[in-house]
């Protein structure tokens, strides 16, 4: 496996060089004796400090128990997962992190704001929430919806509050689990360039799980290919894309390649 270790962007700053996120030796299984089913093997990635990794494979390779791992809902039968240094859970713990699944899971009772409000009411400053909300609903483009109810909001709002609810609190690290994955193609590529432009901002540390060489391609600075269970490493690849990625991005010679390398891959996998 071949792990990024710096990234430039289109001024030639270099964007990624420390270590933000890393799956040591992982292995997970679930159940005992006969029933037991190992769902991931011996798996090792490195996330830096500032990229955007995306997990890719089929429906079952392990992606999504790799993200629960780095948020600290599972703990891996054997291995190790940290974030620059210390646990996911003390992370949590920290408010430093932040996570989007593909259910939005908001609060229906509470407004647009009061839900993106959820990660900061346990602090004891409350003197800039008001500020910070604002500043997130305009970067999500729903300043003008602060006071509506989710069911009032369309699938593609609604993810786009959960994404700034997980803001809230700058996240070292936002985990992100097919957070598109119920929306049409066209709403879920503008989202896909939203979430871009949202990340070139402010460059924290990301994990996202797609089953969409599209969304990969466009979004990541590195792709982890997994694959069929048990979940091992198949490739890890470098998108030397540059930036900002448009949706012209998709018709470059570049983009292509990388969609076909993928998809061949993938193919490959499963025979």
């Amino acid at each position: 496996m071949t792990a990024i270790q710096s990234h430039v962007d289109a001024d030639g700053a270099d964007l990624t060089m420390t270590e933000g996120l890393r799956f040591d030796s992982v292995s997970k299984e679930y159940g005992h004796g006969k029933r037991t089913m190992q769902a991931l093997d011996d798996v090792t990635i490195t996330v830096p400090d500032g990229s955007f990794t995306t997990l890719l494979g089929p429906s079952g390779c392990g992606k999504s128990t790799l993200l629960r791992m780095a948020a600290g809902l599972e703990q891996p039968t054997a291995g190790t997962v940290s974030v620059g240094g210390e646990s996911p859970a003390a992370l949590a713990r920290s408010g430093r992190l932040g996570v989007s699944f593909q259910d939005a899971s908001l609060l229906p009772w509470r407004s647009v704001e009061r839900n993106v409000a959820l990660p900061l009411e346990r602090r004891r400053d409350k003197s800039h929430t008001a500020k910070r909300i604002a500043e997130l609903l305009d970067l999500v483009g729903l300043e003008q919806f602060a006071g509506a109810r989710p069911y009032e909001l369309s699938g593609g709002m609604q993810q786009r509050v959960s994404i700034a609810r997980a803001l809230a609190a700058d996240p070292d690290l936002l985990l992100l689990d097919e957070p598109f994955g119920a929306l049409d193609e066209f709403t879920r590529l503008r989202l896909n360039l939203e979430l871009q432009r949202i990340w070139e901002g402010k460059r924290f540390t990301t994990l996202l799980v797609t089953h969409s060489i599209t969304e990969a391609v466009i979004l990541s600075t590195q792709i982890v290919v997994l694959s069929p269970r048990p979940g091992r490493i198949a490739e890890t690849i470098d998108v030397d894309l540059p930036w900002p990625r448009t949706a012209e991005t998709m018709d470059t010679p570049e983009f292509n390649g990388h969609a076909k390398y993928l998809r061949d891959l993938l193919l490959g996998l499963h025979r």
